[in-house]
């Protein structure tokens, strides 16, 4: 079996799994005061779902030729499961997510432009929330202390508006923000470059048309 249909037969179980692995997450960040069974199933959850992400890695690593290559052409990969302590960042198991979209996304702009920033904007202020205020809810002089400050100061951020009402101040919390700050950075730039190259295209179709009438 070669690599890419490997890859090909995965896709909905790492679909599935990476949901599952965000109601794990999600639910105790929303719901500080859930039971302790209910934390210990989900808290297993989360870890067999990281178990079957760095199977799945290993087995496309066999199956491919270069590795080293592979590897670092998949580094969201590598980095969901080498990264499996610092609890914010166990939601780069969803960048999983992106190697189905690449494949699902539509070949012309607009559906590139759909997929790609629009998933980008909403995953970020969502996921960028909910991994702040894991991060600041136990620290004493937090000031995000709700879903609501987490989502506001996600919107600002990833905007790049930051009015500094709301910010992180635990470690965990200041990575989320420089990983939320850059992405909000790409996302700005995606949506001007594609703009742009949207006219340009546009403005040589018009001119292709006045010559060839």
């Amino acid at each position: 079996m070669t690599v890419e249909k490997w890859e090909r037969r995965s896709e909905v179980p790492l679909i599935l799994l990476a949901l599952a692995f965000l109601v794990a997450y999600a639910w105790p960040v929303l719901d500080p005061r859930l039971d302790p069974d209910t934390r210990t199933i989900l808290d297993a959850l989360s870890w067999t779902v990281w178990g079957a992400f760095a199977i799945d890695l290993l087995i496309r690593l066999v199956l491919t030729d270069d590795r080293r290559a592979y590897a670092l052409r998949h580094w969201y990969d590598v980095a969901l499961v080498a990264l499996p302590l610092l609890r914010p960042l166990r939601l780069l198991r969803l960048l999983a997510l992106l190697r189905i979209l690449d494949r699902s996304a539509a070949n012309n702009l607009a559906g590139r432009v759909l997929v790609y920033v629009g998933g980008a904007a909403a995953a970020a202020v969502g996921l960028g929330a909910l991994a702040v205020l894991d991060a600041e809810r136990d620290t004493p002089e937090a000031n995000i202390t709700s879903y609501g400050d987490a989502l506001w100061w996600a919107c600002t951020t990833v905007t790049t508006v930051g009015y500094g009402d709301r910010f992180p101040v635990s470690t965990e919390g200041r990575i989320v923000g420089v990983v939320l700050m850059l992405l909000g950075i790409g996302v700005v730039g995606a949506v001007i470059a594609s703009v742009t190259s949207w006219i340009l295209a546009r403005a040589e179709a018009e001119r292709a048309e006045r010559r060839n009438p």
